[in-house]
């Protein structure tokens, strides 16, 4: 299509949607987009609100969607994956970094003092399932990326943004089977390494793992980031608190022994012995999975050091779980039946004729971006998700993270605050603004809300996209009429 056939379709698509809002309808619609802070695929809903005063039975304030365009009301879509929706990944990135920046200088009901407790930053890395493509630097200077003489080798000094760093030198040899079991269990290989770390801990105290858990508490923070070769790895804060004897939810300085040196040896014992072990396969075997050989744990002073500060930690974690797998060159969202190719078979045996029907990753109906390395990824999850013993995987349903099935982003329960908490106090910010607006009554308690949701769809026609980016520049933060509690953050 020529440049200037497109513009007339675009122009098309929004005069068409422009035609179908009257000028009151187009006005009223123009602030609910704006209202989102440049949502791209918004969600809509149906239904009413009632504001009730409990005393009197007096309706102070009533609100439905039956007078909005088309019927709908529109919030934002909570999306975390910044590919997906900057705008609410943003607000995503900015709930992660206060809730990692608490757990490490205090706030948001945790104290100050945490400062003092022992804390590391760790990184956990995925073992190797071939040789790839690789940029290193030593001493300012780029070295050759594989330099071999038999086997797979590279002479080249790769560039930083050169594509081809983290594509397998040998496809052919590369352990894809393996690569995508260790994403497949990665999350779960976590959670084991916390089993242990208690464990190794009480071991260097010199205690048993019931009096360790008695006088000290295990807190951290751990987000998942892909690296180019397809592989998730992990970045940690993990920090050590005391156990007060009758308040368990009070966090209070660690007993004496409980220090930095022990804190980062016990991680570095756990991390060697810790494993999960793959369902049996009769083709595959059973596979043992373990953390890689590069494990970087750098302690973490009271006040900070150089890069270590609670700002750049945090922020370094937010940005992360704002990503998914999209930088190892892979897709945003999951594998759908357009992406597929199918090949129906007919089989004659003594019972009769058997059709059967057998799907195939399309590379031609995949969006643009896919590398070949992320594409035999993506077809090794669909085949191993054919197979029973892999069933509990739901390795079809993760191909586009090439396997990966766990939160970006997680923590320990007493690390610090909430998302769940952040988004309450934003909806409770949203709606105090939302009766000092309509002058209702102070006592909270003496209101009751009466609301009935219902899901209508989500997104905007091609025609109101176009509208909406340009009206996207001018966001209000807050909407008009009142959403519903909570509606208009991430999920």
């Amino acid at each position: 299509m020529t440049a200037p056939a497109a513009a007339a379709e675009l122009a098309g698509r929004v005069l068409a949607d422009l035609a179908r809002h009257s000028p009151t309808d187009l006005d009223r619609w123009q602030r609910q987009v704006r209202a989102l802070g440049g949502c791209r695929e918004p969600v809509r809903l149906t239904g009413s609100r009632l504001l009730v005063d409990q005393t009197t039975g007096e309706v102070l304030h009533a609100y439905t969607t039956d007078a909005e365009p088309h019927g709908h009301l529109l919030i934002r879509c909570g999306n975390r994956r910044e590919t997906r929706c900057p705008a609410c990944s943003a607000v995503y990135r900015r709930d992660a970094f206060h809730l990692v920046w608490a757990g490490l200088a205090g706030g948001k009901t945790v104290p100050e003092a945490v400062q003092a407790h022992p804390r590391v930053f760790a990184t956990f890395t995925a073992p190797s399932f071939g040789p790839v493509h690789r940029r290193v630097e030593h001493a300012g200077r780029v070295e050759v990326c594989h330099p071999a003489r038999s086997g797979p080798a590279c002479w080249r000094r790769h560039a930083a943004d050169d594509p081809l760093i983290g594509q397998p030198l040998d496809p052919h040899a590369y352990d894809y089977v393996g690569a995508v079991l260790w994403n497949a269990h990665a999350g779960h290989l976590w959670h084991r390494f916390t089993v242990y770390l208690r464990r190794e801990l009480a071991r260097l105290a010199g205690l048993t793992l019931r009096q360790f858990t008695r006088q000290c508490r295990l807190a951290y923070a751990k987000v998942g980031e892909f690296q180019r070769r397809g592989l998730v790895h992990f970045h940690a804060v993990i920090r050590l608190d005391g156990r007060h004897p009758d308040d368990p939810d009070r966090i209070i300085p660690p007993p004496a022994w409980a220090t930095v040196a022990l804190l980062e040896r016990a991680i570095r014992a756990a991390a060697a012995r810790v494993e999960v072990r793959s369902p049996r396969s009769p083709l595959y075997g059973v596979r043992v999975l373990r953390f890689g050989d590069q494990l970087d744990v750098r302690p973490l002073t009271a006040l900070g050091a150089g890069d270590l500060t609670p700002e750049r930690i945090a922020g370094y974690i937010a940005k992360y779980a704002t990503k998914a797998a999209e930088a190892a060159g892979t897709l945003d969202r999951p594998i759908r039946p357009r992406h597929l190719h199918r090949v129906k078979t007919v089989e004659r045996t003594p019972d009769g004729v058997t059709a059967r029907v057998t799907e195939f990753i399309d590379p031609d109906r995949l969006p643009p971006g896919v590398t070949d390395h992320a594409l035999r990824m993506i077809a090794t999850c669909w085949a191993l998700g054919d197979r029973p013993e892999y069933a509990a995987l739901h390795l079809k349903r993760w191909a586009h993270m090439l396997g990966f099935r766990g939160h970006f982003l997680t923590k320990a329960r007493r690390y610090s605050t909430t998302f769940g908490a952040l988004r309450a106090a934003r909806a409770e910010h949203r709606e105090q603004q939302t009766r000092e607006r309509l002058a209702m009554p102070a006592d909270e308690e003496s209101i009751l809300v009466v609301a009935h949701w219902s899901f209508a769809g989500q997104g905007f026609t091609p025609g109101e996209s176009i509208l909406a980016a340009a009206l996207a520049g001018d966001p209000q933060p807050d909407p008009d009429p009142p959403t519903p509690e909570g509606g208009n953050d991430h999920a």
